[in-house]
């Protein structure tokens, strides 16, 4: 593959151009001198390394986590890459125990829901009124 113009460059790799800039701003993609009077021109390994950048944000990689990911590819990396992934791994584990607790408590409060006839108020409503956002879910589990 030839080099290719930015809008080239972007299109192959499935991002828009000012996201190209984006990563040339913070350094993790290399901006090629511009030719007088032409257009710059990338090297078709960019659409690697902007996949790989796709890629490692899909996993939940930060920006300045893919730059050390980048710097360590030199295969002597391998200790502090997997120190990143283990890392991401925890904050994963983290956010699934959370959404876990969510989901019990939305999962009591529509079981209540349910049971709740006549003319009271709806236990869902009635729970999100009284607590505040950050709250609400401690409040719905010391309720039962």
């Amino acid at each position: 593959m030839e080099a290719l113009k930015i809008g080239q460059l972007a299109a192959s790799a499935g991002v828009g151009v000012e996201t190209v800039r984006y990563y040339q701003r913070r350094k993790l993609l290399g901006t090629p001198p511009k030719p007088y009077g032409g257009q710059r021109l990338y090297p078709a390994a960019y659409v690697d390394r902007l996949r790989f950048i796709k890629r490692a944000q899909a996993l939940g990689f930060s920006l300045d986590d893919v730059a050390v990911l980048l710097q360590l590819n030199d295969g002597t990396g391998h200790v502090r890459a997997r120190e990143l992934a283990r890392r991401r791994l925890g904050e994963i584990g983290a956010r699934i125990a959370d959404l876990a607790a969510l989901k019990g408590v939305l999962e009591a409060l529509i079981r209540e829901c349910e049971h709740a006839h006549g003319r009271r108020p709806c236990p869902i409503i009635a729970t999100l009124v009284r607590a505040p956002a950050s709250h609400a879910a401690h409040a719905v589990r010391s309720r039962n």
